[in-house]
């Protein structure tokens, strides 16, 4: 199926994996925007003040990716990058996995950074709801109220979501629709002597 995908449902259950007294603090939280990965980066920093290393992945989208690593001061691709693998092995998308380090007084080294970060992500997404969503289409329809009962019947005979409705003398709806249903739904509604139905743009 091309129009599904991976995400998260809520934010996980706090996770904690150790090596050799380093103290690795896992987070994943379900994201839409980069507004929404900061809000969660700064509840983090307020919670684990004294922590000395915040590394985090992220990803966002379906059809136009977008992502990024950060090692927070960790040497270079041993935290963020292990953090990110895990993303992509679980299939996510739409989610940020943070990994909280507290310093143990020993050196774990490149290697065992790796593997701390990479576990540490792993135990974050295995303590989250994977869920899958479908890729919708968004459209817009303006009818006159005499249409209501038929566009209401297209709408449940096909189980679609309606994401806002204005009701008056002329009505306006918005739908969503799963992307590999868009051109049917369109081409019943565009039928419809008087009905207007547009795409918008997401």
């Amino acid at each position: 199926m091309d129009d599904v995908y991976k995400t998260i449902k809520t934010p996980s259950e706090e996770t904690l994996f150790k090596d050799r007294n380093s103290k690795f603090f896992g987070y994943a939280f379900p994201v839409q925007t980069e507004d929404d990965i900061r809000e969660s980066l700064d509840v983090l920093k307020k919670k684990h003040h004294s922590a000395r290393h915040f590394c985090y992945a992220w990803q966002l989208g379906t059809e136009r990716v977008r992502f990024r690593a950060n090692d927070d001061g960790e040497p270079s691709n041993s935290a963020g990058m292990p953090i990110y693998g895990q993303i992509q092995s679980f299939d996510l998308t739409n989610v940020l996995i943070v990994s909280v380090r507290y310093f143990g007084g020993t050196k774990l080294g490149v290697g065992g950074l790796i593997n701390a970060y990479r576990s540490s992500a792993k135990l974050a997404i295995e303590a989250s709801k994977v869920i899958e969503k479908t890729i919708d289409e968004f459209f817009e329809l303006k009818f006159g109220y005499d249409l209501m009962s038929k566009v209401m019947k297209i709408i449940k005979e096909n189980q679609l979501q309606i994401v806002s409705q204005k009701m008056e003398q002329s009505c306006e709806m918005r739908i969503a629709v799963r992307k590999s249903e868009a051109v049917k739904i369109f081409q019943i509604f565009d039928a419809i002597y008087t009905l207007e139905i547009r795409q918008l743009e997401v």
